[in-house]
């Protein structure tokens, strides 16, 4: 009996800890394997777009808003479905995710959102909860996908690389940039303060910079440098053909010019009073693109993606220069998202390519133009369909050193706004006529460019219903002296080739033109090649006119209003830099 008493349990019987006995343990252990894998599986079948969508509120209208979408459908069959959007694959944050969602059942059964009316009456209020979860989490479920670190900068457009490199160094995150990308895009119905706060950089998220990534910006330098090098050759190989060209017809009119008396068909031609030899210039071919409405404070506003890396200094070009000739066709078709061009001229081309010859010697600065003429396409808010029925062709130039704002990234942009003649925001004609303003900036012609230094203030963002520019804020004439001495101004030359006149002026509260003098130009049309040379001298003492030299980059842009434009309906250059025998300049003027 002692023995048995003194008999060891079985193994099942063993006691662990706490009392609990293998066998137990096992149970306990097999039964929460089976309730973990029934409870991932129960979550996981509500993991999945289908589910998802098993509501009518959110097949009817996000759904159908996703499918015509790249996350839907795309070149490599790889689809984001909804939980890979709005889900978190982390547990404890998947788990919270689907804590928060019992809210959703709420509104099920309410019918909070149950027709597309309501829908849309609670879409603002449901996509800002959205983007601000997105924004508090570093875009987390967006990195599942795009993680920044694995970025090619190599395989984006320049622009992607500069906002990419921008989020970076800034602390910008997947969801200040790309709202809508999924669904209907309501952040136009954000508020300023709204938008500005939930599109702010997080200094939390700045994240340094991949070798990676450094290396690929590398390569891209690389090979657009050798592409710079490539273009110079070629445009160098095409000049010595059109020089070569030039010299035999010189030599033949000069033949005829010595030979006997003749037919008058044989009288040579009338000679150029602007003579250098271009092949010894610095060339550059330059796209000008529609721009339609776009103005300084368009470039500063909420419709604007580049806003932010502008106002820190960043240049026009450098996200925009590759993709010219796709903007100006989008916005000049009116397809355009941005909505910048009400009036449509049907027809009318988006771009217009030109080519830039620069070159100086001791007294001018010599500007050759050469772009293709194109077909005449009436405008048909216009009687007759030619706005400036003189002159089939307008060429302006702006010079402006760095005093000037905004010259320095934007060229010439910085003098259009979007309350001048033709734009928008432009004040009616009863406004004007009313205004005290009137005889200082000559308002019988309406409201021409101006810069932001003439004014007290800018409206940039029109909030609470206010018209943006600043054209009655006008500062008085002692302090616009003052900005005149400090070079806070743009030189402009423009050439009417219908009229063949040139005028020399500069902008600074109103648009200044005057007759021609310190430049001179002449226009051909020749093989349906438009060809403008402006001369201008290097040295003034004029006000309004910039002496240039040498050791000085400046900054240049221009415009071309081919067909009988006028006003706003030009091609216009982005900002670039004009030098000396520097080839740091993107025009680069050479020595005769």
């Amino acid at each position: 009996m002692a023995n048995q008493s003194m008999k060891k349990p079985g193994f099942m019987s063993r006691r662990l800890m706490l009392g609990t006995t293998v066998g137990g343990a096992i149970a306990f252990f097999v039964v929460g394997i089976l309730f973990w894998g029934g409870f991932n599986t129960a979550m996981e079948m509500t993991n999945t777009t289908e589910f998802c969508i098993g509501c009518h509120e959110m097949e009817e209208n996000v759904y159908q808003e996703y499918t015509p979408t790249i996350h839907y459908s795309n070149r490599t069959g790889v689809r984001a479905g909804c939980p890979d959007c709005h889900v978190p694959r982390p547990w404890v944050h998947k788990i919270v995710r689907k804590i928060k969602a019992s809210n959703e059942i709420l509104h099920k059964i309410l019918g909070t959102i149950d027709t597309p009316e309501k829908f849309d009456e609670n879409r603002v209020r449901m996509a800002k909860k959205v983007w601000n979860d997105m924004k508090s989490t570093d875009s987390r479920e967006c990195r599942n996908c795009h993680n920044f670190e694995s970025m090619n900068p190599e395989r984006q457009k320049a622009r992607a690389r500069k906002q990419h490199l921008n989020a970076f160094e800034t602390g910008q995150t997947c969801i200040d940039c790309h709202k809508g990308i999924a669904h209907h895009n309501v952040r136009d119905q954000l508020s300023d303060e709204e938008l500005e706060e939930i599109e702010a950089p997080n200094p939390k998220y700045i994240r340094e910079v991949p070798q990676m990534f450094l290396d690929g910006l590398a390569r891209v330098k690389a090979a657009e440098e050798q592409a710079a090098i490539d273009d110079a050759q070629a445009a160098k190989d095409a000049k010595a053909e059109v020089q070569a060209k030039i010299d035999a017809a010189v030599e033949k009119a000069l033949s005829k010019a010595n030979a006997p008396a003749g037919d008058a068909s044989d009288a040579a031609p009338a000679a150029s009073n602007i003579n250098v030899d271009w092949s010894k210039a610095g060339s550059r071919d330059i796209t000008v693109f529609y721009p339609g409405t776009a103005s300084i404070e368009w470039i500063h506003g909420r419709k604007h993606g580049g806003k932010r890396a502008f106002t820190k200094g960043d240049r026009c070009t450098e996200c925009h220069e590759s993709e010219l000739a796709d903007m100006g066709q989008n916005i000049v078709s009116g397809e355009s998202e941005k909505d910048l061009e009400p009036n449509v001229i049907p027809g009318k081309r988006g771009s217009i390519p030109v080519n830039i010859n620069a070159t100086y010697d001791d007294e001018y600065l010599y500007l050759q133009f050469a772009w293709e003429d194109g077909k005449h396409t009436p405008a048909p808010f216009v009687e007759g369909g030619k706005m400036d029925a003189q002159n089939p062709v307008k060429l302006a130039i702006m010079l402006a050193t760095d005093e000037a704002e905004y010259a320095d990234r934007a060229g010439c942009w910085g003098t259009c706004h979007a309350d001048v003649n033709s734009m928008p925001h432009l004040p009616d004609a009863e406004t004007l006529a009313g205004s005290d303003l009137k005889d200082r900036l000559d308002l019988n012609a309406g409201l021409t460019k101006y810069v932001k230094e003439s004014r007290t203030k800018l409206e940039m963002k029109g909030r609470r219903g206010k018209k943006l520019g600043g054209w009655d804020k006008l500062k008085d004439q002692g302090e616009i002296d003052s900005e005149m001495q400090a070079g806070k101004y743009m030189d402009l030359i423009r050439y009417n080739a219908g009229s063949k006149t040139v005028e020399d002026g500069h902008i600074m509260e109103k648009r200044d033109m005057h007759s021609g003098q310190g430049a001179e130009a002449e226009a051909t049309l020749d093989n349906g090649t438009w060809t403008v040379v402006i001369k201008r001298k290097l040295k003034s003492d004029k006000s309004g006119d910039i002496s240039l030299n040498k050791e000085t980059i400046y900054n240049f842009g221009f415009a071309i209003h081919d067909d009988y434009t006028n006003a706003r309906y030009h091609h216009v250059s982005l900002g670039y830099k004009l030098g000396f025998d520097n080839d740091a300049a993107e025009i680069n003027a050479k020595r005769q």
